[in-house]
């Protein structure tokens, strides 16, 4: 016999209660942190100092998060970033944005917004073209947490 249309409703609301529950029990944890910025650097050492990150120490609502990452670099040939990388620890995902960068984009620097979870510790990583890699961490305290669904 054919699946009614009450069927085919009653069987989507099931699946889409099962993937919500399992979005809203993902989250990120500093070992996931870790791992994804292991991901990107291998065994490569992380040197603190030339990455510039700004971001609010204290946010009012998570929704809305403004973020400042520059790299100090001459943005030569001889001498400029590839990627800049940020990370967090607490999001669904420990990967926020990765951002392509060569010797002519002029400065190595972006901005943008993004959402946050929960107070927790974000993460810029710059790979730059003589396969070093350096970072900076800033902690956020977040009042009013993003990314979380709540069931009711």
């Amino acid at each position: 016999m054919p699946a009614t249309r009450r069927d085919v409703l009653t069987g989507a609301t099931a699946l889409g209660a099962a993937t919500l529950l399992r979005l809203e029990t993902a989250q990120a944890t500093p070992a996931s942190l870790e791992a994804a910025i292991r991901d990107v650097v291998g065994e490569a050492p992380l040197k603190e100092g030339r990455v510039k990150l700004a971001i609010p120490p204290l946010v009012e609502n998570g929704n809305t998060v403004p973020l400042d990452v520059e790299v100090d670099s001459l943005m030569t040939a001889a001498d400029h970033v590839r990627t800049i990388h940020v990370f967090n620890e607490k999001n669904p995902q420990p990967n926020v944005i990765s951002v392509k960068l060569g010797p002519r984009a002029g400065r190595a620097r972006f901005t943008t917004r993004f959402r946050l979870a929960d107070t927790q510790t974000v993460v810029a990583v710059a790979e730059l073209s003589d396969g070093t890699f350096h970072t900076a961490r800033a902690n956020v305290i977040v009042t009013i947490a993003a990314c979380v669904e709540e069931l009711g």
